[in-house]
């Protein structure tokens, strides 16, 4: 799916389509800057904006605009940090160990000291958060969601939105056991049925389960990603949608890797360890559209009675796949699978039979026929409503 690099930097056609992102990026900084002066803040506006090709731009805009798109009150904002008490206090020092293996989520070339004393504002946001809220139990991977929230926006509003994400979207996460993070993960399987039974029967039958998407989805991919633009981009859509997003966008990743995965062997650790290595150069725009398209045709009301009757496979925990280790390759499903394949192309000569075909074929043509487009249109709108219907209300933004 990459594109040809052919045409040089000079070209007619690489100029014009220069010319054209300039032009869309001053619009929509105009579009931006708009809803942003409304009385009230157009607050579905910016959740477009947010959602569309390219996100926010930039960190001086998502500055301004992810404190809206969280509901955080502007007085809650201007609101000094409180010196945090590092002594006795119990999370501090797995935090203290999990900071100081974050060395790859600063910039590269940031020089030591400016790191080590971003570190240590790290830690105290964290610490500060849990202490204001003692209903939250602090988990591996929260201060890979914070740093980034650090970065972009320093310490005061840092501070301010880690609190209130961790008190909604990050709320399951936060619990003293895993079961509410389980549930959501309950909800990948469904998504990647509805849309590639293959895939799905594939992965059942290796018996992978989800635990490979674990660190994407309690980190919101901060972990994974290495390049800190794609980090900041996913963020923008996610802050902009419901919370169970994140988990659309994981089930997106798996099936653009539709061929490697039905290439792979079908063992649960060779599965594993294709899906946990999750590519740099991934279409991010693309896969943002067909999450958010994915996500207005199968909504989370559709898919909860599965995931709560969902069973977990042999390796849906980190202590089970650890303990499975026996290598069981399975030649009848790969024979299956081009059974199969042999059988669609066989009936798309016969229209009769064609008609007869299950149902993944056209689910494969309504997603065709929706153009994977959240960007425009009805697929927008229903993403955006959905947001704000879940948002918590605040009096300031009604």
């Amino acid at each position: 799916m990459k594109k040809s690099r052919s045409a040089g930097a000079s070209s007619p056609v690489n100029g014009k389509q220069g010319g054209d992102l300039d032009s869309r990026r001053k619009r929509k900084v105009i579009d931006i800057t708009q809803a942003l002066n409304a009385s009230p803040v157009d607050v579905a506006a910016l959740r477009r904006m947010a959602i569309s090709e390219g996100g926010l731009l930039t960190d001086e805009i998502r500055c301004q605009v992810w404190p809206r798109l969280l509901n955080v009150p502007p007085q809650v904002m201007e609101q000094e940090p409180e010196t945090v008490e590092r002594e006795n206090n119990k999370d501090y020092n797995q935090v203290l160990l999990d900071v100081q293996r974050s060395l790859r989520r600063f910039p590269p070339g940031m020089p030591d000291e400016q790191r080590e004393g971003l570190q240590e504002v790290l830690i105290d946001i964290i610490l500060r958060v849990l202490k204001r809220n003692p209903q939250l139990h602090y988990y591996q991977g929260y201060h890979d969601i914070v740093v980034t929230f650090l970065l972009v926006l320093g310490e005061r509003l840092a501070t301010a939105l880690v609190e209130k994400l961790s008190t909604h979207h990050l709320r399951d996460f936060m619990d003293p056991t895993m079961d509410n993070t389980k549930h959501i993960l309950n909800y990948l399987m469904p998504i990647i049925e509805r849309v590639n039974p293959e895939v799905h029967d594939f992965m059942q039958q290796s018996e992978v389960g989800t635990v490979f998407a674990l660190s994407w989805l309690i980190t919101w991919f901060g972990h994974v990603l290495s390049d800190f633009r794609h980090v900041v981009r996913l963020y923008d859509f996610f802050l902009a949608c419901h919370p169970l997003m994140p988990i659309y966008f994981a089930a997106v990743i798996v099936l653009y890797r539709e061929e490697e995965v039905l290439e792979c062997e079908c063992d649960m650790a060779m599965v594993h360890h294709l899906l946990s290595q999750i590519p740099q150069d991934l279409p991010y725009e693309t896969l943002i559209s067909q999450a958010g398209d994915l996500f207005v045709q199968f909504p989370p009301s559709e898919l909860a009675r599965e995931a709560a009757s969902h069973e977990s496979m042999a390796a849906s925990t980190f202590k089970d796949f650890e303990l499975a280790s026996t290598q069981r390759p399975d030649s009848v499903l790969r024979r299956r699978r081009r059974q199969k394949h042999a059988a669609l192309e066989s009936s798309a000569a016969n229209s009769v039979v064609a008609v007869a075909q299950p149902s993944a074929a056209r689910r494969f043509v309504r997603l065709a026929v929706m153009g994977l487009t959240v960007a425009l249109g009805a697929a927008a709108l229903a993403v955006v409503n959905t947001a704000l219907e879940w948002a918590p209300k605040l009096d300031l933004f009604p």
